[in-house]
């Protein structure tokens, strides 16, 4: 154990605290402040939760053109931006991209106002696609502007603030509407002035000098390890790039970077694990972005009133925000063996929703239409966090963010594959009761597969733990002598070989002992 007066004199040789780092610190502090309220105000469009009564009411649309002609919009031109908005995010480093996402949003209301046909109402679902894909800028803009080590705290201070912005907006569209008796075209106009403040607000944010992947040059101050890409990387990343020679050659180690990027991928896939909660995340997210797209055109179906104040869309929307935020916050505290109990967990939350899709499709009371999309939305975010975490720590930062990508775009294809044959009008065109049965049928399939896997997993388990038959010498002899054995004679049973010298005793036991030697230093 190192002596303590060993500690005060490193302690003694430390060097002061650098000003200029200390300001640092301030400054990034200050930017993610800005950006959580940034975050809260970009939430703010009190008019969300009441676009569907809007647009079957106010703006005189059928039921069947909201449901197979417009809402379908939103699906395919989200899988068409999906990808290019994720490239584009990364490469302009952020900024720009949450200024579009502003300004999409400033679009959606302009078209949500002053549009009356079904052509606005798809360029309005265009609009509002951009928007849902661009924000990965937001999440993404956070590691450029904090240290490694305050990353993941910083994180949460900025999706709390996005989830606070939810709720407050959904709260305070409920009131106007239920207390402040506003009608739905006013509540738009409200949305949009915020929408415009929230696009001068990103006029001020800084836009940063790195991103993950096509802007990785770094400062010194944050240069730690070498990142997944510097080690898959041939040669020495360090070195200086100059000439056409060594363009051409950093060109092509780009594109060995991506292939071994791929290569990596494939070998990790390989993890049951990460496979489980993958294809969890493509397949449940379909579903669950499904119902919320439909949920609303239900609710108008259940409760086809033209009186605003009896429409609760914004409490029931603001209930299911602060359920989600709770059962994420608990998902943090349980600790189970996953690699036993996910699939059981999963098919368990699985087969809750599918009971609660069916309670929406058979019911004729609108409160209990509510109160299951509440607890819906609060099963779903139960998981993501566990499924964040089960995927993101087997994989280094690049990893973990193509991964993710590959997930989001794969569960898109999915919804966009159902959606063009359940809703859209080319297709089936099922009116939105019907879809909610084949949406129930779907969870019903999802929860039967998770019960198949947890049930295997368990037959194995219980194999594995099963007692090891007696070994063939002890199962020839009588009880006594095998008493006599469970006492102490067992060495006669065992082969007689010689221990081992001295030097290969030591060489066993070295290295061991090395690497347990500085716990004492560390603990001191």
């Amino acid at each position: 154990m190192a002596p303590s007066g060993s500690v005060v004199v490193v302690a003694e040789k430390q060097p002061p605290l650098d000003p200029a780092e200390g300001q640092g610190v301030k400054s990034w502090q200050c930017l993610v402040f800005y950006l959580c309220f940034y975050g809260f105000m970009a939430q703010m469009r009190p008019g969300e939760s009441f676009i569907t009564p809007y647009l079957l009411g106010d703006k005189n649309f059928t039921r069947e053109q909201v449901t197979n002609e417009i809402t379908p919009v939103l699906s395919y031109s989200y899988l068409a931006v999906l990808v290019p908005v994720f490239l584009l995010t990364d490469y302009v480093r952020y900024k720009p991209v949450l200024l579009l996402q502003g300004l999409s949003y400033v679009s959606v209301w302009l078209l949500l106002l002053f549009g009356d046909t079904v052509l606005h109402m798809q360029f309005m679902e265009f609009f509002y696609s951009l928007t849902m894909a661009a924000r990965i800028a937001y999440s993404s803009y956070i590691f450029s502007l904090v240290p490694l080590a305050h990353f993941q705290r910083m994180a949460s201070y900025s999706r709390a603030a996005v989830l606070l912005g939810v709720f407050t907006s959904s709260v305070l569209g409920q009131t106007l509407i239920s207390a402040g008796q506003l009608s739905f075209t006013m509540l738009n106009y409200v949305s949009l002035g915020f929408l415009a403040f929230s696009v001068l607000l990103t006029l001020f944010l800084k836009r940063p000098q790195r991103s993950l992947f096509f802007n990785r040059s770094m400062s010194a101050h944050h240069a730690t390890t070498p990142s997944e890409l510097d080690r898959m990387a041939p040669g020495s990343p360090g070195k200086p790039v100059g000439g056409k020679l060594e363009l051409t050659l950093l060109a092509a180690w780009q594109d060995s970077v991506l292939a071994r990027m791929l290569r990596e991928l494939g070998a990790i896939l390989r993890l049951p694990q990460l496979r489980l909660w993958s294809l969890w995340w493509i397949f449940n997210s379909a579903g669950y972005y499904l119902i919320i797209y439909y949920a609303h055109i239900l609710w108008n179906v259940v409760n086809p009133t033209r009186d605003s104040s009896a429409v609760y869309n914004g409490g029931a929307d603001a209930a299911s925000t602060l359920l989600g935020a709770v059962t994420s916050f608990a998902a943090g505290f349980v600790k189970i063996r996953w690699a036993l109990w996910s699939k059981l967990v999963i098919a368990t939350v699985t087969v809750t929703q599918a009971g609660l899709v069916f309670l929406m499709y058979s019911t004729s009371n609108i409160w209990v239409c509510y109160a299951t999309f509440v607890l819906f939305r609060g099963a779903y975010q139960f998981l993501v966090p566990i499924a964040t975490s089960q995927i993101a720590s087997s994989l280094s930062k690049e990893l973990c963010a193509l991964v993710f990508g590959i997930n989001t775009f794969l569960a898109t294809v999915l919804k966009t594959t159902i959606t063009v044959i359940v809703s859209d009008k080319r297709g089936l065109g099922l009116p939105v009761h019907s879809q909610f049965l084949v949406y129930f049928g779907y969870f019903l399939a999802l929860s039967t597969a998770y019960f198949s896997g947890a049930v295997l997993v368990g037959l194995r388990h219980c194999r594995q733990a099963r007692p090891k038959p007696l070994p063939l010498a002890q199962e020839m002899m009588s009880p006594a002598e095998v008493l006599g054995v469970q006492d102490g004679g067992l060495d006669s049973l065992q082969p007689t070989t010689p221990p081992l010298p001295p030097e290969e005793n030591s060489q066993a036991l070295g290295p061991a002992t090395r690497e347990r030697s500085p716990l004492p230093e560390e603990k001191a």
